[in-house]
């Protein structure tokens, strides 16, 4: 599909996917290291983290297994202050601040969910929805449901398990098991 078509998928983007890796590891080796991020725009770009719901300062804190990382760009206004990492304002959120659980064991390859905001989506969208994401079938039922017929008229094809069929017909699919998992990749042009 087209590049501007990625916008159709933010939705999904803001809500969670998932995404293999070596875990426990710190928030900068999943971004840097597992996600191939430049440490220089992660720094200056990714102002504003939060893990498993929690606003963070550090990025040496420890994702786990099952672990949710919310990405942002800088948010405006007070409460964007507030929240951004490390700012003087942060003393305000104390209650809801991260504390690292020192949670480091043994690697192994894990699920962990990401959800990406504001300019992020723009910035890191396709790339993500390029190397593929995983989301459930339902997830995926109501977001292919949803999209508007020129959606699909836009669509140059598609494949489930690696046989080609009819864009349209992701609409009206029904994928197996309800809360299955299922990955899902876009190749744009």
């Amino acid at each position: 599909m087209k590049t501007e078509q990625a916008a159709e998928f933010y939705p999904l983007l803001q809500r969670g996917f998932g995404i293999k890796a070596s875990v426990p590891c710190t928030i900068r080796e999943l971004l840097c290291n597992s996600l191939g991020l430049d440490y220089t725009y992660v720094a200056e770009r990714i102002t504003t983290i939060f893990l498993n719901g929690k606003a963070t300062d550090s990025m040496a804190d420890v994702i786990g297994e099952g672990s949710t990382i919310a990405l942002s760009a800088a948010m405006p206004g007070l409460v964007g202050a507030t929240m951004r990492r490390g700012s003087y304002y942060a003393a305000m959120r104390s209650s809801i601040t991260c504390r690292d659980t020192d949670s480091h064991g043994a690697r192994r390859q894990g699920m962990v969910r990401i959800k990406l905001f504001n300019l992020l989506l723009d910035e890191l969208g396709t790339s993500f929805l390029s190397e593929g994401i995983f989301v459930t079938s339902s997830e995926l039922e109501n977001l292919f449901r949803g999209m508007p017929d020129i959606f699909w008229d836009k669509c140059d094809g598609a494949a489930i398990n690696g046989e080609s069929v009819a864009a349209v017909c992701l609409k009206e699919s029904n994928f197996p098991g309800r809360d299955k998992t299922l990955i899902l990749s876009i190749v744009f042009t």
